[in-house]
């Protein structure tokens, strides 16, 4: 099927036939629009044309009208009046005319108004080059302008009009001017924009005006439309504009029942997919530019890329917007009118049943009906109230409202008994710490509306809390709940999300009554309630390379924004990491997976740093830097957990005779973008004391120094430290590099007796550093614990590695352990039992953390056997490296 192409030089062409004939514009525009019109009328009903090549034909006309109209009548009142300049800058000023509705989604119907705003950079005054001309300000020359586009385009005359012009999105509507300057439009949006406003200006396009304008006033309205932060206050506010709609639309059926199925505004209607794909818009669209696009239709589609919406939803809400749209053309072809509503004679009904492909006009409300109902339970699916649903859990009805006493005086013995009743452990302490969240002044300084949604969730939150089947877990809960609800009740838009999507109260109630840490980790990051939402994509293993391109593609949108960089950094990490906790929790990740997980994040992380710090260097000689971030410790043995440190080294090697400078300052911002706290918090700590000659050494080393550092220097504990170090970001030549030497040195021939006194002796120092002060047994540092079998580990690469190469792959503890024992270097059945208790150790240690536990410590009965053979071992070890 070949598509119609209308562009603006075809356009320009068949208007030109017009006017060279002496015919003024004002007709020639009318009389190619009917020529467009009826021509897509025919290839709409011969079906030759789809809806996309309709809206997209009407919308380049519309576009072609307004700026031929504007250019001409731009001449005429510059001839007249001068050409207006702007009072700060001295410059040109011009009309800048704002598509809004459907004509800013390039999706204009053949019959529509068309939306518009007009607006100007500066105000100043016209400036004249002859007596006969009379200056205006540009206020009142723009105000003139504006006036005659609107009769150029809307005037009715023999040839009909070119389009019908609605001004009234403008700044304060119908009683505003015509015109606004873009201080005017700027103080509007601040003081007085209203939530519809923001609906409306999400589709505002420029379709005349100098680029350096259209740029500054997108900075002007952006900030208006799309707020940095996550507004699930957008739902209630469209869910309103909505009932108003709905009200509206009501009233005129009752009136003229004889105009109902309004196929735009009623049930089900085009409207309600356009509300849900805005909404989307308004909720994200400030943290995320690909939710910014103005068609509907493209929109959809982008929130079932994101997984924001189910793709097979998506699919059939595309399918009913294109078939509403096609009905509401057929209804607009037969008269040339702005109407959505069906006509009220029966032989026209059936004539737009036939055009529609049906053969009678019961079937075509048939699939009407199909339609619409798909979209409005779609539509209420996201709009529907959920403040005044009930709890799911349990019978919660003697519990309803326990809060709305807490204002009395002694309430909390009131409060104690309905909790008892309702199951609720330890209810005395319970209602006391409710009594206390309550009558905090950060809670009763908060607006009247917050507070009541404050009230409701927690209301709302009790039986969840109740329903925990460990009643030594409800204080616990309610606590860390409460302390989490005050910590982010000032951020009206975190308890629009909670009140929203109840199913997301339920689950912060299960993750904060698992963790502590997983509590405390929500309340500094509030933001994370959004990866709440979906428990698919919550529940999805991390695809990688996929996380990797995004986190470059999101840095590439805030060029030379280092604060803006460093927060997108934050937030990605931060995410990522509260799914791979919200899988723990949910124990579908072992302790081993959990931390590959954590380290490839990690891994990721550090290489889009370094490129991003690198790309804003001044004086940088290449496109990618010779410079590479080794990994030791947890990171190098990919053991990383939630808050582990980063043990990294810097490499370079790079001939340029800036390079040892640059890589310096590469290094210091690198550590800078990851320790520093911003509003998203920190990255992550690092130390750099593993590094050549330690703290007094320099921060970066040419490759060949280090080489000749590790071969001829280092001490025997750094040579340790290297069983566990690896390539994570960088150059991967010089990581190449790196792990060829890191073979080497661990392959050397070594005096078993010195090596097993140093190794010990090194140990000794360690224990000395931690004494134990407690009668329970440290996980990490006592006799028997997790540095002991690392110890152990290092030891047995160091020793053998020469004649057992295989011994130098980083394939982790536990795979070592296992694999001395098959080679006979070590028992095979202690090695496989020591490796048992390395992964209990970790998991023990793993869980404490969850609990908030700064230090990883268990009853030694508890772990006696894992201890004893621990000791075993190490005693077999090093007796028979001393024999």
């Amino acid at each position: 099927m070949t598509r119609l192409t209308v562009g603006p030089m075809l356009l320009s062409q068949l208007l030109q036939k017009e006017t060279d004939s002496g015919m003024p514009l004002p007709r020639a525009m009318r009389r190619l629009r009917n020529l467009l019109v009826c021509t897509l009328i025919e290839r709409d009903l011969r079906g030759l044309a789809d809806l996309d090549e309709v809206v997209s034909a009407v919308t380049a006309f519309a576009e072609f009208a307004v700026q031929t109209h504007l250019a001409a009548l731009t001449a005429d009142m510059v001839a007249l009046h001068g050409t207006p300049q702007g009072e700060e800058s001295g410059q040109p000023q011009e009309l800048l005319v704002l598509g809004m509705g459907k004509l800013g989604g390039c999706e204009l119907n053949v019959s529509s108004d068309i939306d518009l705003i007009f607006t100007y950079a500066e105000d100043g005054d016209t400036k004249t080059t002859n007596a006969d001309q009379r200056s205006l300000s540009n206020h009142e020359f723009f105000t003139r302008l504006g006036k005659k586009l609107i009769g150029a385009l809307s005037e009715i005359t023999e040839d009909g009009f070119t389009f019908r012009v609605d001004m009234a999105l403008r700044p304060n509507g119908a009683s505003g001017p015509l015109v606004a300057s873009f201080n005017m439009v700027e103080t509007y949006l601040v003081t007085q924009g209203r939530e519809w406003e923001r609906y409306a200006w999400c589709k505002a396009r420029a379709l005349t005006g100098r680029p350096e304008d259209i740029a500054t006033l997108e900075n002007i309205s952006r900030p208006f439309v799309f707020r940095r932060y996550l507004d699930y206050g957008s739902i209630d506010a469209m869910r309103s504009m909505h009932a108003q709609i709905r009200t509206e639309v009501k009233r005129l059926e009752a009136l003229h029942p004889e105009r109902s199925n309004n196929v735009k505004l009623g049930r089900g209607g085009i409207r309600e997919i356009e509300f849900l794909a805005q909404v989307f818009q308004l909720i994200r669209g400030g943290r995320d530019g690909d939710l910014r696009d103005r068609s509907t239709r493209a929109t959809l589609r982008t929130l079932a890329a994101k997984n924001l919406l189910d793709a097979e939803v998506v699919d059939k809400l595309l399918a009913a917007y294109d078939f509403l749209r096609n009905l509401e053309h057929r209804l607009q072809y037969l008269d040339d009118a702005q109407t959505h509503t069906f006509p009220t004679n029966q032989a026209d009904c059936l004539i737009i049943a036939q055009t529609m492909g049906f053969a009678d006009v019961p079937s075509l409300m048939q699939v009407l009906d199909q339609h619409r109902t798909l979209v409005d339970d779609q539509f209420d699916d996201i709009f529907k109230d959920k403040q005044h649903g009930s709890p799911s859990q349990k019978d919660w009805d003697d519990c309803d409202n326990v809060l709305h006493t807490l204002s009395e005086t002694d309430s909390r013995e009131t409060i104690a008994l309905v909790l008892t009743h309702c199951g609720f452990s330890d209810a005395s302490a319970a209602a006391q710490r409710l009594a206390t969240t309550w009558q905090s002044t950060r809670v009763q300084n908060l607006p009247v509306a917050s507070r009541a949604r404050l009230l409701a969730l927690v209301n709302a939150a009790l039986p969840a809390v109740a329903a925990i089947p460990e009643p030594e877990r409800h204080l616990p809960t309610l606590s860390r709940l409460l302390d989490f609800l005050e910590a982010i009740a000032r951020r009206a838009a975190y308890l629009a999300l909670l009140t929203e999507y109840p199913a997301t109260l339920h689950r912060v109630i299960r993750m904060i009554s698992a963790s502590d840490w997983a509590a405390k980790y929500l309340t500094q990051h509030p933001i994370l309630l959004d990866e709440l939402l979906d428990p698919r994509s919550l529940n999805a293993a991390p695809d990688w390379p996929v996380f990797a391109q995004e986190c470059r593609r999101q840095l590439e949108t805030a060029p030379g924004d280092t604060e803006r960089q460093m927060d997108m950094l934050r937030e990605m990490h931060h995410a990522q990491q509260f799914r791979l906790l919200a899988q723990d929790l949910e124990g579908m990740l072992s302790v081993e997976a959990l931390a590959d997980h954590l380290s490839i994040l990690a891994d990721i992380l550090v290489a889009a740093t370094v490129q991003a710090i690198w790309n804003m260097m001044p004086g940088r000689h290449r496109e990618t830097p010779l410079f590479t971030v080794i990994a030791y410790g947890k990171l190098g043995g990919k053991e990383l957990g939630y808050v582990s440190d980063l043990d990294v080294v810097f490499l370079y090697e790079d001939d340029d005779q800036d390079g040892p400078a640059l890589y310096a300052k590469l290094a210091q911002r690198f550590i800078t973008w990851m320790t520093s706290h911003t509003p998203a918090g920190i990255l992550f700590d690092i130390d750099i004391a593993l590094r050549p000659d330690g703290a007094s050494g320099l921060l970066v080393s040419s490759f060949g120094k280090f080489e000749k550092y590790q071969r001829k220097s280092a001490w025997l504990w750094e040579h340790q430290a290297l069983t566990r170090a690896r390539f994570c970001a960088g150059d991967a030549a010089i990581g190449e590099r790196f792990e060829t030497l890191r073979v080497e040195v661990l392959r050397q021939v070594r005096d078993a007796q010195q090596l097993q006194s140093e190794v010990l002796d090194m140990r000794q120092k360690m224990r000395d550093a931690h004494p134990s002060r407690s009668d329970r047994f440290d996980l990490k540092h006592d006799a028997g614990g997790m540095i002991d079998i690392e110890f152990l580990v290092q030891f047995l690469i160091l020793r053998h590695a020469a004649a057992y190469p295989q011994l130098t792959a980083d394939i982790g503890n536990i795979a070592l352990l296992k694999l001395c024992g098959e080679m006979g270097l070590i028992d095979a059945v202690l090695a496989n039992a020591v490796a048992d208790a390395y992964r209990t150790f970790r998991k023990l240690q793993h869980q404490g953390r969850l609990q908030g536990e700064e230090r990883a410590r268990v009853t030694t009965a508890r772990i006696a056997a894992e201890i004893s053979v621990v000791k075993q071992l190490w005693a077999e070890t090093f007796r028979v490296a001393a024999a």
